[in-house]
């Protein structure tokens, strides 16, 4: 049996599907090793060694692939096609000894048969390059976030946090709220003049200046009004008349950004549920008589490029249902940026025949339109510009300039299948879709009336999900991988909120921020941001060794960092002083916030740790009792106490820790059954609840033939939004239900599930 390693459990369905009975697919659910939590793990003395281990909920799935991978005739890497995808190839590579110049990756853009079969055919070594470019974000990422994130913890407010991507992202959104804030509006006024032309038809002309080309804006009434008088009784004569045909080009497929983009604009869909409709369509979907499909190419990408055989069929489809009229005589290509990663293709369909009407009976709301947005923006991209009759005629009248223009569709080319949304109409220009009436050079026009408009000038817009990621692709912040996790966390941290569509910067967001441009200003400049990612990219193309590039930026910054630990600049609210007297040591207890809320606390700590917990009143709460079972400890013959722990009630002895004795109430020690358990989500086979020294976890009971385990409850219910099944967790309003694919956030209470 040969083993392909992949990473989402989403596609190994899918992927198993096309490579056949020979073959058996493994899923990690992402990484299985990185940095050790809750410590730097990188040894900046010795030329940055990072210090890697086993996740602690990836060991079970670890052990799993050892087990399998043992006894496998071959071993082939199939996780993602990028830089992630190559490191966590290389991380599993180095835990199942596999030598380095073993030709064990293969990679394929798409979820079909062909690529599949294909990328069997080309395995290759594992690209270092890729790992280490990967290595170096991970090493500045947490050499960011270890050695800053303390700094706000101590002038701000405790379990604060930094980022090296999200706290420029976060730049972004607070400038912007400061330009907005620091905007005074200017006035304006449009000037319009309503004619009639010989033919009887009313139509409006704007003024655009003096004659001899002279701009004129108009500020006030009183220039409004000089400028009416000036035209009192005037003659409009037609001085010039400009035809031409003009023509709009196809926009290209789209990338990771434009999707996210066109998502929410056309389809009002969020970051989060664009990331999670667009996992699922590329790992595949439920058809019937065929299992899972997968109907789009992979989708973390900023490169426009096509492959030959797709744009063929592209062309073939456009000429067989629009007509050759709708084909280009060349194949339309894209220029992608600079800094594009061409590793793989744009977002497209894998199948045109699949067309979005065909699979919308068995797709959610967010998947047929996210698919139908993908599979028409991908045909037209490939189809024949749309031509337009343009004309623009200049009046003038006792030396002022007047213009009309229109245009009139003539070949309607790629906008027959993808209509574009006019979302930055100018309301004080005439509307170019206007219709001109038939005019002559040297024709009089009957003034009818002015129609003037005072405007003021607006402040520029707040970001919305869309335009901040728009933002981050232009200034090169992030990656495509990057851009829905790095808003998401921003939102999780409360540093930014949504007000309508729109994204505010919280108050907690803007002092973040101002403290980090004080202390580093060079990582929170947008410049610096996106030139560090130009030389993670020298390193992914090689010759570049990433120690150094790490090195590089972590020269002074131990310096910085003391500077700001050193600097009593704080925007820490004091601790409230009371009359609360510590029994311990004698001091007058001070009120801090916590996770759970205010409490008091001796201002003596670290040497005195004494707390107590306060009520709604702000009054010392009452030590709550621990309740007593009828149970009595079989070591020592105490009646045991209820205790609530990580992993839920259990018993344990009043006399610890004397006595460590202790009885798990999952099972009320044993007096009461458990609920059977739902089915195994993979295969279908019964779950079992699996109880270790450390943990608990849930795992099938057809294991080694399959490996699926979860550390919360899987339910039989799916997910409304992305159709993966649904896990019980609790939280501090008791149980809620929430989807177990980690790209889709979706949750609901566990009392409304039906």
């Amino acid at each position: 049996m040969k083993l392909v390693i992949i990473e989402g459990f989403g596609k190994q369905e899918t992927v198993q599907k096309y490579l056949g009975s020979g073959y058996k697919v493994f899923a990690t659910g992402g990484h299985v090793r990185d940095l050790m939590s809750k410590r730097l793990s990188v040894d900046v003395k010795n030329d940055f060694q990072p210090t890697y281990v086993i996740m602690d909920d990836k060991k079970s799935v670890v052990e799993s692939l050892k087990k399998i991978a043992s006894s496998s005739e071959q071993i082939l890497l199939a996780t993602d096609p990028d830089r992630e995808g190559e490191a966590i190839s290389w991380h599993i590579a180095t835990l199942l000894d596999i030598p380095q110049d073993a030709a064990v990756r293969i990679e394929f853009n798409e979820i079909s048969k062909n690529a599949i079969q294909n990328a069997l055919k080309h395995p290759r070594t594992i690209d270092k390059n890729l790992v280490d470019a990967q290595q170096a974000r991970r090493v500045l990422d947490r050499l960011v976030g270890y050695k800053i994130s303390p700094v706000l913890c101590q002038k701000i407010q405790s379990g604060l946090s930094a980022g090296r991507v999200q706290s420029v992202t976060l730049r972004l959104v607070v400038d912007r709220e400061r330009e907005i804030q620091a905007f005074v509006a200017e006035e304006y006024w449009n000037f319009f003049v309503l004619l009639n032309s010989p033919a009887g038809e009313q139509y409006k002309v704007a003024l655009i200046g003096k004659s001899g080309g002279e701009k004129l804006k108009l500020s006030t009434e009183a220039e409004v009004n000089k400028v009416k008088s000036d035209l009192n009784g005037a003659e409009y004569v037609v001085q010039n008349i400009k035809r031409s045909v003009t023509k709009a080009h196809p926009y290209a497929p789209f990338i990771t950004s434009t999707m996210q983009q066109d998502a929410l604009n056309k389809l009002n869909m969020s970051l989060r549920q664009t990331s999670a409709a667009a996992q699922q369509l590329y790992e595949g979907v439920e058809l019937p008589n065929e299992g899972k499909v997968a109907l789009i190419t992979y989708i973390r990408t900023d490169s426009t490029r096509i492959s030959a055989e797709a744009i063929s069929a592209a062309r073939a489809y456009i000429g067989d249902k629009f007509g050759k009229d709708y084909l280009p005589e060349k194949p339309n290509y894209y220029a992608s940026k600079k800094s594009a990663q061409d590793a793989h293709e744009a977002i497209r369909p894998i199948s045109l025949d699949r067309t979005p009407e065909s699979v919308k009976p068995h797709l959610n709301k967010n998947l047929y339109a996210l698919y139908n947005l993908i599979y028409k923006r991908f045909l037209a991209s490939q189809m024949a510009d749309a031509t337009y009759n343009s004309v623009s005629v200049d009046i003038a009248a006792n030396g002022y300039d007047f213009r009309i223009s229109g245009r009139t569709p003539v070949f309607d080319g790629f906008t027959r299948v993808y209509a574009v949304a006019d979302t930055q109409k100018d309301e004080d220009k005439t509307d170019e879709k206007s219709t001109v009436p038939e005019l002559n050079v040297g024709d009089k026009q009957k003034f009818i009336k002015f129609d003037c408009e005072q405007k003021f000038t607006k402040p520029p817009a707040r970001y919305t999900e869309a335009s901040l990621v728009k933002a981050m692709e232009e200034k090169g912040i992030g990656r495509p991988a990057t851009y829905t996790p790095t808003v998401t966390l921003l939102f999780s941290r409360k540093y930014i909120e949504k007000s309508g569509r729109a994204i505010a910067p919280t108050e907690l967001g803007c002092s973040v921020t101002d403290m980090l441009v004080k202390y580093f200003s060079d990582i929170m400049d947008v410049g610096f941001t996106a030139n560090m990612e130009e030389e993670l990219d020298g390193i992914e193309e090689g010759g570049v060794r990433w120690q150094s590039t790490v090195a590089k930026f972590y020269n002074g910054f131990e310096d910085k960092i003391r500077a700001a630990k050193d600097d009593e600049y704080t925007l820490k609210t004091p601790d409230e002083q009371t009359d609360f007297i510590c029994e311990k040591c004698g001091a007058k207890m001070v009120i801090k916030t916590g996770k759970f809320g205010k409490f008091l606390a001796c201002p003596n700590y670290p040497k005195c740790k004494n707390t107590k917990n306060l009520d709604e009143n702000g009054n010392i709460a009452a030590p709550k009792q621990p309740e007593v079972s009828d149970v009595t400890c079989e070591k020592c013959g105490a009646k045991m106490v209820v205790k609530t722990g990580k992993y839920g009630k259990f018993l344990a002895c009043p006399n610890y820790p004397k006595c460590k004795n202790i009885i798990n109430l999952e099972n009320d020690g044993g007096k009461k059954e458990e609920a059977p358990l739902p089915p195994c989500p993979k295969c279908g086979k019964p779950l079992k609840k699996i109880t270790t020294r450390k943990a608990a976890f849930y795992g099938c009971s057809g294991y080694p033939d399959c490996d699926f385990t979860s550390s919360d409850l899987p339910t039989d219910k799916k997910c409304p939004e992305c159709g993966a099944y649904l896990v019980e967790k609790s939280g501090k309003n008791g149980k809620y239900l929430k989807c177990s694919n980690k790209n889709c956030k979706y949750k609901q209470n566990a009392d409304n599930a039906k």
